[in-house]
């Protein structure tokens, strides 16, 4: 970055940045030295007479006296450092300098220290010093093996050593209590973990000489919150007490338990016996560390009393010091509804932590101490009295719910008895402060704990100062912040006061629980019944739901790039001084937060020797511990918890550095060059040996004191201190780059200031206002809240901001760490936001509605509004100036741009760093801009409502609503409106508005198109409007205004759908949402999806208030196209549900309808009805009545060829059907084997008809009724016996005959040929079966009828189909497609070139190939119809249909769908032959191939593919599909001679080769001589089994795995083919068989292969054989094997 810089001292950058100066003391004749390094100086540390430095490049220096330096130069002057040459090599990224001790932090996160090592604090073991830098193993103990931690930073103290890892936790190792581990072994040679900080997130560590300090972010609110403990955990005393002084309570937490430390006379420590390490971690910061305790273990246990989340008050207890306490602590001392004061047994109850021993004990410990002299005077007058904790339980159980109040032992009864009626009243005085201000705390408990509300309590002037410094200082909010801050600290100011009228309610109160009356027993009766009208005004108060004013967790979006400001301190060690800021002396063993810090956003923490500091985001410095030199930066007492250190108004401190006796602030001055203060000790020339705490004949300051030279070292970026010595790190004005940086950090620092001031003194009081909610109403008040919301958001992204640019300025200096270049969306996103906020507030009034409240608040004079506002103007009204202070934040969006633009000028135009510059500059100069566009519409939208008439206001009226134009001019009017009328036309934001005298009507104007009207035509200035219900027409008086307005509504509509509103135009498509008014059909309807010009299309969704809901896609506001439609069923509690396809707003097209009485229909449709081919399913298989149809229907209603499964009767139904009842032929047959076939009329078998059983009786005739036989008719036996004449009855109960019997074997065998029934004369014809499934499909084409139409639109749907198709699967609508499926529909999509043009055996190839992939493919039109046939065939012929009758039926019906699927095949490829025709040879003439093809037809069997005809075309992909019920029928019907046949053929197999060969009648010369066996020849012997001809076996067994005629076929001559090979391979080449050989052979061949259902193969051969391979080499072949077949079944007669 330096090299881009536009510098000119480039040459010698160690010159320009990290300089470092150094001097001690504070008087004006001081001069800085500066130290001269090769680099620049990137850190330093001090310790007490020694220094470290880090430079650019990672190399250390020291200075100073280095007594460990045993043989070495032990004494260097700080102008003339010496390399640390033992860490080169290491890269180092940190240094730390203790008092006697240093240590580097390397880039691997290596640690390493030297120099005094006496007590571990180099963690070296047997070492007393170090004299150079050794590495030091920071290992966890916890894992296995020990991993190393990587370490971040280091901290030094006078014996000890703290590392922060990269996990955030601490470790720590040397000797002393400010180790914070729980051991009683010093030194602590390895570094140990510091257990109590396991599990939060510390950001930094401090040492100072015998304490340590640690910063921490605070938990996340749901860690946080946990209730509050009253009791210790270790010793199980109260945390809480409660003292009477005079005329005021004291509430105090100052329970002192440091983890079984006992304090020895030498000021030593040791663990007291039975203490155990703690066993778990702290979850909050309030709840004390639990551990085993030995019951018998003497001495205080320990206790952690840490800060709690609610607003805390202050007040003065033991010694002098000043404590912290909280009304929550009060109440968490009543909370634990497990703990009972005393039993109810009586007195001296073991449950009762104040048994009579402890109240003796009690009083001694009054008259013992000091506080307890001036206590006896005040219990004369009957006023001294300290209730254990336990009795608030009487004052606060109706205040926190769950708390029942317990009987006191006697003791304290008598106790109470005769203190109560002095002190009551402070207490109810005390307890009312506390519970109202506990009430009105409506923060979420939160982040981090927090300090204390001033309660302070006079008692005397000293306390008096204190109480009322720590109302100005310890004012501060939870860290989720708290806006009634200013109620709660007027009620702490009551304490002190004497009973007032308002105590009366509480005493009431107490008087409810039965305890209480012990308390109350010597309070006058005056007393209870006064209540103050105040008090009760306030608790009848609605209450306002609460806004933090300190976001939670801070912005989430913000995470870890910005700093946190939700954090906590955290100090431990020895304390004689106070330097741990628990306001006591006292020392703690481990970790234990400071509560007053806990929410003032401390960024960052140092410690002095005996002192400490922290500094705040909002630039101030809180200081405590020893001010023996004045080093805290005040002259305030005590110093034992912490103060802010007293600076001018307007200084910001941004660093700060602690020695031994000083403390060094570095500040923001009156211009951007940074300024030094110092506090503390003046150092003497001379004599720096003098003892550090002897401050006799030196000077110090009173306060911090400005140091002359700071503005002639440059710019200051750091400084640092330790010993006596000072340091500050400074860079030169290079091009202006570090002014420009410090001013950037400078004004945003002063920017959270006056943020933070705003908040402070003017959001907070507003919102604290009794009268608020009353004067802004509900919803301003809400709006307030949210404004408020925003507010605070922005502030706290401000503050982490500065922070963050603060530690870029201490450490990088770079400009690509700058997050808001970076980053910039979270700056712009939260400044929308809070204007957006002020604007809804301006909008609705909220502003003006808040001016009185505000004016009962600041006065007639609102100075303080006045000068935060920045406002100059005399006499400005007070709403106005409001408006001003709130839109205030949006000037620092100039100020960033114009910083941003000029740090860009620090650099080279094509420098990376100034293009990101210049873009961070543009984005908050261009938001600037918006937002003061937005705030003018704001400001122009209120000044409208103020003038609108009043009654439509609060319907019209929203916060987000702006004005952007309105006709009140008479600049727009109504086309054809009446003459009176009155029409008034508003352009808002998001709607326009129509109002007419009293009414109005608004257009969205997501859904509103405006098209202008050309005025050649009319002369008219026109707008035609379309909404999706209405369309208008408005008339502009001039061009300029028609322009003026249709610029206007086309913006707005931009913006409303896009919040671009940039384009001239909005797109006329749009996605919007509406609710329909007006139409009949969608009327309170609301549609969500795509429009165009005013009618919803495209997809979208649709919902009924009656419940329905269609979603799916839309044409010309209709459902059209594929859609989703859900009709909720009333009686049944279920729903309709249709899935499919929509025409003009009704179901048409393919589609699945659910019945909500469990139906399901699956076909076409048409105008809403079922309407074409469909399949109902009624019913499931264990319901009522299950059955199938499949079929046509017409209107509704099954007309047309259908087939009917009634699986509860077991009957099929095979026939015509006309308005949903059986009409015409049919086929009836059941699952006991009956057979109908003939004429039904209105549902039943009526007329004539033939019926057939399972053994074959069969009666042809007449019927009347269903198995009903009614008239004439013929009865025939199975043995060919048949009755003539009448018949009657049931078949099955009993026939009554009227006629003749006839024994056909006694007469001429001719006649009975001549009565064999034959079947399917009575059933419907093939072609007329399914025409609905045909039709569809041609419709899909694009014909009205088969065959009518053109071939190019044909082609043309298909490609139309698929597409649609392609992408209803991709967008999810429909089940997804296979992967092979995708790659078939996009090679199908595209139009083939075959269709066109003479048929070439090429072409044809790819005709074949094409209609395979077709067909394979479900969306295809010729897919679809593929699928669906073989529906409807396996639908006809599985299950009851698969009865060997309807063979001849199925055999037909493939033939049917041959022909007709031919049919559209030629359609689509016009020049395709027809049945039957030959496709010539490209080379040959048409003439010469036909007449060669006629000649070969004689000799041989066609070549495959050279005549045309439907089933070698078809059949290989119909057939494979159809072939299971197919060859079930065949089975069935040639069962018998199949039987036959295979008893012959395992009868047969028995035989071994050459007995089967002669028995069959083989000629010896074909009988093989030898075989092979497994690669080997074998000779053929008289055992020999299945091994002659076992190739040709395994061929012809093939037969059975193939499923056309033609495959079948090629199976059959590929084993003639075996056969002839092997008799070759005995005999001579020009060998040729005659039948009479080759018979015998292949009826071995059958044999052996053993194929189970050949009769059944053979008859499907024959019946769907192709008929121009009949009488070629195939047909010859095939009627080989058909010999075979009988002469195997015939075998054994012959």
């Amino acid at each position: 970055m330096e090299s881009q810089r536009k510098s000119s001292g480039e040459e010698d950058s160690s010159g320009e940045r990290g300089s470092l100066h150094t001097w001690k003391g504070y008087s004006y004749s001081v001069t800085p030295e500066r130290v001269l390094l090769s680099r620049p100086v990137l850190q330093a540390a001090l310790g007490t007479r020694h220094g470290v430095l880090l430079v650019e490049g990672g190399q250390v220096y020291s200075f100073g006296e280095f007594p460990w330096k045993q043989s070495q130069v032990s004494v260097v002057g700080p102008l003339k450092p010496v390399l640390e040459s033992a860490l080169s090599g290491q890269r180092v990224v940190a240094v730390a300098a203790g008092s006697f001790h240093s240590g580097a932090v390397t880039e691997d996160g290596g640690v390493h220290m030297w120099g005094e090592n006496s007590f571990g604090q180099c963690g070296l073991s047997s070492l007393t010093v170090v004299p150079n830098p050794t590495p030091v193993a920071v290992l966890d103990p916890d894992t296995s093996p020990p991993h190393t931690i990587r370490v971040l930073e280091l901290a030094c103290g006078e014996q000890h050593s703290l590392a922060l890892s990269a996990q955030h936790e601490v470790w720590a190792w040397g000797s002393g209590c400010q180790l914070g581990l729980v051991t009683t072994i010093f030194p602590v040679w390895k570094p140990q973990k510091v257990e109590h900080l396991a599990g939060r997130h510390v950001l930094q560590v401090a040492c100072g000489a015998f304490h340590s300090l640690a910063l921490v972010r605070c938990l996340p609110p749901q860690e946080a919150r946990r209730p509050l403990p009253d009791k210790c955990g270790q010793c199980n005393q109260l945390l809480y007490t409660m003292t009477d002084k005079e005329d005021h309570v004291i509430i105090s937490d100052s329970h002192y338990c440091p983890l079984g430390v006992e304090l020895l006379a030498d000021g030593e420590a040791k663990l007291g016996p039975g203490r155990s390490p703690p066993l778990r971690l702290q979850s909050s910061p309030s709840e004390p560390l639990s551990s085993h305790t030995s019951a018998s273990a003497p001495g205080p246990h320990p206790s952690i009393t840490e800060h709690t989340d609610y607003e805390r008050g202050r007040t003065v207890a033991q010694n002098g010091e000043v404590l912290t306490t909280t009304d929550s602590d009060i109440s968490a001392a009543g909370t634990d509804s497990d703990r009972t004061v005393g039993g109810v047994g009586g007195a001296g109850s073991r449950n009762s932590p104040y048994p009579d021993q402890a109240v003796k004990e009690y009083l001694k410990k009054l008259s013992d101490t000091s506080l307890a002299e001036e206590t006896v005077k005040m219990t004369i007058a009957g006023a001294s009295f300290q209730p254990p904790a336990d009795s608030l339980d009487l004052l606060t159980s109706d205040l926190i719910p769950g708390v029942m109040p317990v009987t006191t032992s006697s003791a304290l009864n008598s106790l109470v008895s005769s203190c109560a009626s002095a002190v009551v009243g402070r207490v109810v005085s005390t307890c009312e402060a506390l519970s109202l201000k506990k009430r009105i705390n409506y923060y979420y408990p939160g982040v981090g704990g927090v300090a204390g509300v001033p309660g302070g309590v006079p008692g005397g002037p000293a306390e008096e100062r204190v109480r009322l410094e720590e109302s100005m200082q310890g004012k501060k909010s939870c860290s989720t912040g708290d806006i009634r801050e200013e109620e709660a600290e007027g009620l702490s100011r009551r304490l002190s006061l004497p009973g007032l009228l308002s105590q009366g309610r509480y005493a009431v109160r107490l008087l409810s629980s039965t305890s209480a009356h012990r308390l109350l027993s010597s309070l006058s009766s005056s007393y209870t019944l006064m209540l103050s009208p105040r008090l009760l005004r306030r608790a009848s108060r609605p209450r306002v739901r609460a806004v933090p004013l300190t976001p939670v967790g801070g912005l989430p979006e913000a995470g870890e790039l910005l700093p946190s400001l939700q954090t906590e301190v955290w100090s431990w060690g020895r304390g004689e001084e106070g330097q741990l800021g628990h306001g006591d002396n006292l020392p703690r063993l481990q970790p234990l937060c400071i509560k007053c810090l806990s929410s003032k956003e401390v960024v960052l923490v140092a410690a002095g020797a005996h002192h400490s500091l922290a500094l705040t985001a909002q630039s101030q410095v809180f200081s405590w511990g020893s001010n023996s030199s004045g080093q805290l930066g005040h002259m305030d007492c005590p110093t034992t918890i912490p103060r802010l250190a007293k600076l001018s108004e307007g200084i910001r401190v941004w660093d700060v550095g602690a020695g031994v006796q000083h403390t060094l602030l570095l500040a923001d001055g009156d211009c951007y060059q940074p300024i030094l203060y110092y506090s503390g000790q003046q150092v003497i020339e001379g004599a720096q040996d003098a003892p550090q705490d002897q401050t006799e004949g030196y000077s110090y300051t009173q306060q911090p004191v400005l140091l002359p030279f700071c503005m002639n070292l440059g710019y200051v970026s750091a400084v640092f201190a330790g010993g006596q010595s000072c340091v500050a790190l400074a860079d030169r004005n290079v091009m202006g780059f570090s002014a420009s940086l410090h001013e950037l950090a400078t004004a945003e620092r002063k920017f959270y200031c006056k943020l933070s001031s705003v908040k402070n003194h003017i959001l907070r009081p507003l919102l604290d206002l009794e009268s608020l909610s009353t004067a802004l109403g509900p919803a301003s008040t809400v709006m307030l809240q949210s404004l408020a919301r925003c507010y605070s958001r922005l502030c706290h992204l401000t503050g982490q901001h500065s922070a963050s640019l603060t530690a870029n300025l201490r450490r990088r200096r770079e400009v690509k760490s700058l997050v808001m270049l970076e980053h910039a969306s979270i700056f712009l996103d939260t400044y929308n936001e809070y204007c957006c906020s002020v604007g809804n507030f301006l909008v609705m009034g909220g502003f003006q509605a808040l001016a009185k409240p505000s004016l009962d608040f600041f006065g007639k004079c609102p100075e303080l509004l006045q000068r935060l506002a920045e406002s100059s103007e005399e006499n400005i009204p007070l709403s106005d100036l409001l408006v001003t202070l709130f839109y205030l934040p949006m000037r620092h969006l100039h100020e960033y741009g114009r910083l941003l633009l000029k740090l860009g000028t620090c650099f080279e135009v094509s420098s990376v760093d100034y293009q990101k510059l210049q873009d961070g500059c543009s984005k908050f100069e261009a938001l600037a801009l918006h937002l003061k566009r937005r705030r003018k519409e704001a400001e122009y939208t209120y000044h409208f409502w103020k003038s609108f008439p009043g009654k439509m206001t609060d319907s019209l009226r929203k916060p987000h609503r702006r004005l952007i134009c309105e006709s009140s001019n008479k600049a727009l009017t109504l086309q054809n409106s009446g003459r009176f009328s009155v029409n008034w036309f508003i352009l808002f934001n998001d709607a326009l508005v129509h109002a007419q005298f009293s009414t109005h009507h608004v257009f969205p104007l997501a859904t509103l198109w405006v098209e202008p009207i050309p005025e050649e035509n009319t002369g008219l200035y026109g707008l035609k409007l379309i909404s999706p219900e209405e369309t208008f027409t408005l008339l502009a008086c001039s061009s300029m205004e028609k322009a003026k307005w249709l610029r206007s509504i086309n913006q707005a509509v931009d913006q409303a759908m896009s919040g671009a509103g940039q384009r001239a135009e909005p797109p006329i498509s749009r996605t919007a949402s509406y609710t329909f008014y007006k139409d009949s059909r969608l009327k309170e309807a609301t549609y969500e999806g795509r429009w165009l010009a005013g009618k919803p299309n495209g997809r979208g969704m649709v919902k009924w208030l009656d419940g329905r809901i269609y979603t799916g896609t839309f044409k010309n506001g209709l459902e059209d196209g594929f859609g989703d439609y859900v009709i909720p069923s009333k009686t049944l509690n279920l729903n309709d549900h249709y899935q499919g396809h929509w025409k003009e707003g009704k179901m048409h097209g393919i589609g699945t309808y659910k019945y909500a009485t469990g139906e399901l229909y699956e076909g076409s449709f048409q105008d809403n009805m079922r309407h074409g081919h469909g399949m109902l399913r009624s019913g499931t298989l264990n319901s009522s009545s299950p059955s199938v149809f499949i079929g046509q229907w017409v209107h509704d209603k099954k007309t047309g060829y259908g087939v009917f499964d009634d699986i509860t009767r077991g009957e099929k139904y095979m026939g015509m059907w006309q308005d949903d009842q059986r009409q015409g032929t049919g086929v009836i047959v059941t699952q006991f084997g009956l057979y109908y076939e003939g004429a039904f009329n209105n549902n039943k078998m009526q007329g004539t008809g033939v019926l057939l059983s399972e053994d074959n009786t069969t009666y042809e005739g007449e019927f009347s009724e269903d198995w009903t036989l009614n008239g004439k008719g013929v009865l025939t036996m199975a043995n060919g016996d048949y009755f003539e004449g009448s018949f009657t009855g049931e078949w099955g109960s009993g026939l009554k005959v009227t006629g003749s019997f006839f024994k056909p074997n006694l007469y001429d065998s001719d006649g009975d040929k001549g009565r064999a029934v034959k079947l399917g004369r009575l059933a419907v014809r093939p072609e007329e079966k399914w025409r609905a499934v045909f039709e569809e499909c041609w419709m899909r084409l694009g014909c009205e009828a088969p065959g009518q139409g053109e071939n190019q639109r044909a082609w043309e749907n298909i490609a139309v189909a698929l597409t649609t198709s392609r992408r209803r699967h991709r967008d999810g609508s429909e089940m997804n497609l296979s992967r092979t499926h995708n790659r078939t529909l996009g090679s199908l999509e595209f139009i083939p070139q075959q269709h066109v043009g003479p048929v070439t055996m090429e072409k044809y190839d790819r005709i074949r190939h094409s209609l395979i992939k077709a067909c394979d493919m479900p969306l295809h039109p010729l897919g679809m119809l593929m699928e669906t046939l073989v529906a409807v065939y396996r639908m006809t012929y599985v299950g009851v249909g698969a009865n060997r009758r309807l063979l001849l039926q199925a055999v037909n019906e493939i033939m049917s769908y041959l022909a007709r699927i031919f049919q559209l095949v030629r359609f689509l490829f016009p020049d395709l032959p027809e049945e039957g025709g030959a496709i010539p040879e490209p080379s040959s003439d048409p003439q010469d191939k036909k007449d060669s093809n006629c000649a070969d037809t004689q000799l041989e069997s066609p070549k495959p593919g050279r005549v045309v005809s439907s089933s070698a075309l078809l059949l290989p992909v119909l057939l494979p599909r159809l072939y299971p019920p197919l060859f079930t029928l065949y089975a069935l019907e040639k069962e018998r001679e199949d039987d036959v046949y295979w008893e012959c053929v395992l009868r047969l197999n028995k035989q071994p080769d050459m007995a089967l060969l002669a028995f069959l009648g083989v000629q010896h010369k074909f009988w093989p001589v030898s075989v092979p066996v497994l690669g080997e020849k074998t000779e053929v012997v008289s055992s020999t089994k299945d091994a002659c001809f076992a190739s040709a076996t395994e061929t012809l067994q093939q037969i059975s795995t193939t499923f056309t005629p033609s495959d079948k076929l090629q199976v059959i001559q590929l084993t003639f083919e075996e056969i002839t090979k092997e008799v070759m391979s005995s005999l001579e080449d020009n060998f040729l068989w005659s039948m009479d050989d080759l018979f015998p052979v292949f009826l071995y061949v059958v044999l052996r292969a053993r194929i189970r259902n050949l009769g059944s193969e053979v008859s499907l051969i024959e019946d769907l054989m192709d008929p121009c391979v009949q009488h070629g080499e195939h047909g010859i072949m095939f009627t080989t094997l058909k010999a075979c077949y009988y002469q195997i079944q015939h075998e054994k007669t012959t």
